[in-house]
């Protein structure tokens, strides 16, 4: 069973069990995506998230802290997250928003790291998983779709055959 493809249609997710059982999936992945992003540390990410944020969001809320996060493991459940923390100082009240990337972005191609940065900023603006947040994701990364389906082909072969890069 794919997984991380169960709403994918029927005959894409046999094209995909055909080159698992060819071991191809790994050869396919290398030939499209054959180099590690070089930003390692948080505070690389974070330039990382500001300049993607600048150039594709006019506007839009400040972002406190980016931090690759270790905690979070299922990577079926996220592999980022924003979060909106509001305090109170003095008589104001205060927003602070963050982006956590999981962990295992730190060793991927750069489009699947863009991919997960352009899904967190969208949440920036739409909290929802809906048409208006896909579409907003698209106008940041007109290729947001196939990296997405890209990194679930990833996540399939590491999950059945180990790391890549």
């Amino acid at each position: 069973m794919l997984k991380y493809l169960q709403s994918y249609d029927t005959k894409l997710q046999a094209q995909v069990q055909q080159l698992i059982d060819n071991e191809t999936l790994g050869k396919y992945l290398l030939s499209k995506y054959s180099k590690v992003h070089s930003y390692a540390s948080d505070k690389a990410l974070y330039g990382y998230v500001m300049d993607l944020k600048n150039a594709s969001m006019k506007g839009g809320s400040p972002v406190a802290k980016v931090m690759y996060d270790t905690k979070i493991r299922d990577v079926n459940a996220a592999l980022g997250t924003h979060t909106y923390v509001s305090r109170v100082q003095g008589g104001k009240l205060k927003a602070k928003h963050e982006i956590r990337i999981a962990h295992i972005f730190k060793q991927m191609p750069e489009p699947f790291l863009k991919m997960i940065v352009t899904h967190e900023l969208a949440h920036l603006k739409i909290k929802e998983h809906n048409k208006a947040f896909y579409k907003l994701c698209e106008h940041m990364e007109p290729v947001y779709h196939q990296l997405e389906f890209d990194l679930r082909l990833y996540l399939t072969h590491k999950e059945m055959f180990g790391t890549l890069w």
